[in-house]
């Protein structure tokens, strides 16, 4: 029955956040958006005290029920082992294997370095499964849509519309890529390796359910020897020969349970250590806990520094616009500032799914590797439009409110005089100061003597909020006439 539950909890979380990466719309955020904010490093690095203190305290009950039924990569890992246990070939395949603690807690302090160097999204689980499903899943999601568009349109239905398909990231393409292929593998073959070697998140929880009130423990008079319970462990932590339980590497998955005939398992309160039947690994020495605890520390310490078509017309092709070069990067409104959204920001790619104007793409630089960026060749940042805030779980990305959006400067405009059709092509334009939303571009007269010359844009910095929509809506192809420059620290305008 505790397995029963287990897995249907499991399945609810892992399919309703794969869901708030695929919903292209936003409106499943509204509902389900927590589930993203109760992940363990996203509320570390928001300071979420009240969700850290629910996670160490479900830990403290019942052991890695986190690992096993919240975070998103395990569930997916455990799917994988499943599929791979129905061969007949693979069944009651694991066996017990002692742990690797020091390949564990090195990987913490690679991790806390990574961190502190702001590319530790890559080892962050949460954030590895977020770039798994809005870079593999997110397109097939978005082509079945565009079919039942398809179909929809010919019966003269609007119940669904199309939406364009882009690789928004060539280098976080590869990495999802990389990440999938290898936990695939991993999970295949050995079933929870990299939660029990790699994962940080692992590593520190692990610490704890080592004291969990409510365990899988050994009834040896019970136990008849046939090593079910270790051949299904797929955290390979159960020695059968010792009745001894690693529970540094449980993650409370109910399968040994489920695979014991004798009922010689069974997930129990704690015992007092001189009637319990069977205990845990004999406790490790002060000074190794003092080691341990000081890396939790540190990791910790780091965590809180921490569609415009192509065709025009149907007749003549449009060139797509190219990037500018950019001086300072452009992070949303409520990132207030490039250092502290570089140090909460863990890659997760949960804003780049939900952005409706396709604003935001990761960055393939490598001190920001996979942390979303702002550009405007797709569309702009609309004043009315707060998704990336809403649905951010590290709070990096912080808003109160619209009004406070449209009075915060991310960059400012800067007009390129070579690259505008008013002196190119000798024609009229106005789309930068007609659709700048903050009126911050004026046309003037390119002689200001001389009434009867051409109108060219002044750009009145004080009051442009970098929104790019004279960037998106120039005309200039490759590159706009006009373009924003980020901000390194945002300001209110």
């Amino acid at each position: 029955m505790l397995r029963k539950i287990r897995i249907a909890a499991a399945a609810l979380f892992f399919v309703l956040i794969t869901l708030l990466f695929l919903d292209f719309t936003g409106t499943l955020h509204a509902w389900f958006g927590w589930m993203a904010k109760i992940q363990f490093l996203p509320a570390l690095l928001a300071l979420n005290v009240g969700v850290v203190a629910f996670l160490v305290i479900l830990t403290l009950l019942f052991g890695r029920i986190y690992c096993s039924v919240i975070c998103p990569l395990g569930v997916m890992q455990d799917i994988v082992s499943w599929a791979s246990g129905k061969r007949k070939k693979h069944r009651n395949r694991f066996s017990y294997s002692p742990a690797l603690t020091w390949l564990r807690r090195a990987m913490l302090v690679v991790f806390v370095a990574a961190m502190l160097a702001g590319v530790g999204s890559l080892l962050a689980p949460y954030s590895a499964y977020g770039r798994i499903a809005s870079n593999l899943l997110a397109p097939v999601y978005a082509w079945g849509n565009n079919l039942l568009a398809h179909i929809a349109e010919r019966m003269d239905s609007y119940a669904f519309y199309s939406v364009d398909v882009w690789m928004k990231g060539l280098s976080t393409f590869l990495v999802a890529v990389v990440t999938f292929v290898v936990l695939f593998i991993l999970a295949w073959r050995s079933g929870r390796t990299y939660c029990n070697t790699i994962c940080p998140v692992g590593t520190v929880l692990g610490f704890l359910s080592r004291y969990s009130l409510f365990k899988p423990r050994f009834d040896t008079s019970k136990c008849n020897g046939c090593k079910l319970c270790a051949r299904n462990c797929k955290a390979s932590c159960i020695d059968p020969a010792a009745h001894k339980i690693d529970y540094s590497r449980c993650v409370a998955c109910m399968d040994c349970l489920e695979n014991c005939r004798q009922g010689a398992i069974t997930y129990t309160l704690r015992r007092s250590e001189s009637s319990a039947v069977s205990e845990a690994p004999k406790p490790e020495t002060d000074a190794a806990r003092r080691k341990f605890l000081g890396l939790a520390g540190v990791l910790a310490y780091s965590a809180l520094r921490a569609q415009e078509k192509k065709v025009d017309g149907g007749l003549a092709l449009i060139v797509d616009k190219k990037v500018p070069n950019r001086a300072t990067p452009i992070v949303p409104p409520g990132a207030r500032s490039l250092r502290l959204f570089n140090a909460h920001c863990t890659g997760c790619q949960l804003c780049v799914s939900v952005c409706p104007n396709q604003v935001l793409r990761p960055s393939g630089k490598l001190m920001t590797l996979m942390q979303p960026e702002m550009s405007f060749e797709r569309g702009y940042c609309r004043p009315e439009c707060a998704k990336c805030a809403e649905v951010c779980p590290t709070d990096a990305i912080r808003l109160t409110d619209l009004a406070e959006k449209s009075s915060i400067q991310i960059g400012h405009a800067v007009w390129i005089a070579a690259n505008c059709v008013v002196n190119t092509d000798g024609v009229t334009c106005n789309n930068c100061a007609r659709h700048c939303p903050a009126g911050a571009i004026k046309m003037v007269h390119k002689d200001p003597d001389d009434p009867k010359s051409p109108r060219i844009p002044a750009v009145n910095e004080e009051r442009c909020i970098g929104c790019g929509a004279c960037e998106n809506l120039c005309p200039a192809r490759p590159f706009s006439a006009i373009y924003v420059e980020g901000h390194e620290r945002h300001r209110t305008v």
